[in-house]
């Protein structure tokens, strides 16, 4: 029986290892990532434009605007690798918003932007 174990620990090991650098190769979703909000302001309904990188819909399903506490869904009304217009949300009252992505994909993360626009 004390033969049996080491010998089962030194064919998974070699597995294992195996698995741990392949991993690395596998294709993994590009981070989105945003950088500018033009203008920097508006009032609820005017159409901003945010840029940034991979922001295609394969990466960004959904927009929001989030203070921490409230999150208003913004409207998308174009979607590109570089840049995303929105509307600013209907219920989005004054004052300074952070922009916040619901990732697309298999492991859908909400993950709030360095970028804020204000709500005049």
């Amino acid at each position: 029986m004390k033969g049996r174990y080491p010998m089962k620990l030194s064919f998974i090991l070699p597995v294992v290892l195996a698995l741990l650098m392949v991993q690395p190769l596998l294709p993994q979703a590009a981070m989105p990532r945003m950088t500018t909000v033009e203008p920097p302001n508006g009032k609820v309904g005017d159409v901003l434009t945010v840029a940034g990188e991979n922001l295609e819909k394969a990466n960004v399903a959904e927009l929001f605007l989030t203070d921490g506490k409230i999150d208003h869904k913004a409207a998308m009304t174009e979607q590109t690798a570089t840049a995303i217009k929105f509307r600013i949300p209907p219920k989005a009252t004054a004052g300074r918003w952070a922009l916040m992505i619901l990732t697309a994909g298999k492991e859908p993360k909400l993950i709030e932007q360095p970028v804020k626009v204000t709500v005049d």
